[in-house]
């Protein structure tokens, strides 16, 4: 697997450079979950850090790299994917078949 030292900025991890997984296109991902365990053995607190560019190139408008920026307002409870598209919905109660009943081709 190939990694990048990417820097973060904001909240516990600011300053600091570390080394982040790149994904299948090169990128490391958009959001970054550290969890951090409790002192007293409860849910861990999650930080999120989301990706942004980090500069551009001055010619072409090229980004130079990434960055993490600490979210504070995300807790890292939401969902982590969501398809692009919306879910299919089956109208009417269908039996499953190929032929819609009624339209059959006899």
């Amino acid at each position: 697997m190939k990694s990048e030292d990417t820097p973060f900025s904001g909240g516990p991890l600011d300053g600091r450079v570390l080394p982040v997984l790149l994904g299948i296109t090169g990128h490391p991902p958009k959001t970054y979950r550290v969890p951090v365990p409790a002192a007293d053995g409860g849910p861990p607190t999650v930080l999120v850090y989301r990706r942004v560019q980090a500069a551009t190139s001055r010619r072409l408008g090229l980004h130079k790299g990434w960055t993490y920026e600490y979210d504070p307002e995300d807790d890292g409870s939401g969902p982590r994917f969501a398809w692009p598209w919306p879910a299919r919905r089956h109208k009417g109660g269908g039996t499953g078949d190929a032929t819609p009943g009624g339209n059959a081709d006899e």
